[in-house]
């Protein structure tokens, strides 16, 4: 995003934490439903969802994240993104605890993804933006995933769906 450029994100809550993906990477959110499981499967990786007629790989972002896993609720969420990869675009399921709302953030608001003392991995944060309410961490939804993550994944979908 260019200096001064004003972007829209999607929030949405994952423990106490507030997280932010691009609207243009979000196809659709849903109400939760269980997801049919992948044997073998990582274990951030809940199953595949039916999303009109197409098995998309649904992802606990909880345990993905390092953060422990967490029944869900009547406020829990998939959202259904593309997540742009290399090479390739992966349509992906992402569970979250609640999703609040869209929001307009200036480039000039995001600040560096923090090194330390963050209770998950950094490397998957493309920044941080500071609002009345406590921070926003922006998700690097393409570094969510090493490429043979998202082949694994994409290969699951397609060997269970046209089983």
């Amino acid at each position: 995003m260019s200096a001064g450029a004003e972007a829209q994100y999607v929030t949405f809550g994952v423990g106490a934490e507030t997280f932010a993906a691009p609207v243009s990477l979000v196809r659709e959110i849903l109400d939760y439903r269980e997801a049919f499981r992948i044997p073998n499967g990582p274990a951030y990786l809940l199953g595949l969802t039916d999303v009109r007629g197409r098995g998309v790989p649904t992802v606990d972002l909880r345990v993905r994240l390092g953060l422990p896993a967490a029944a869900p609720t009547l406020q829990t969420r998939i959202i259904v993104l593309d997540a742009p990869l290399q090479d390739r675009v992966l349509s992906l399921g992402l569970v979250a605890d609640r999703v609040h709302e869209v929001i307009a953030i200036q480039s000039d608001q995001i600040e560096p993804a923090p090194e330390i003392g963050v209770p998950w991995r950094s490397e998957y944060i493309a920044g941080v933006v500071r609002r009345e309410q406590g921070f926003v961490v922006l998700i690097d939804i393409a570094r969510l995933f090493t490429s043979r993550e998202a082949a694994g994944l994409e290969s699951a979908a397609e060997q269970t769906f046209a089983a």
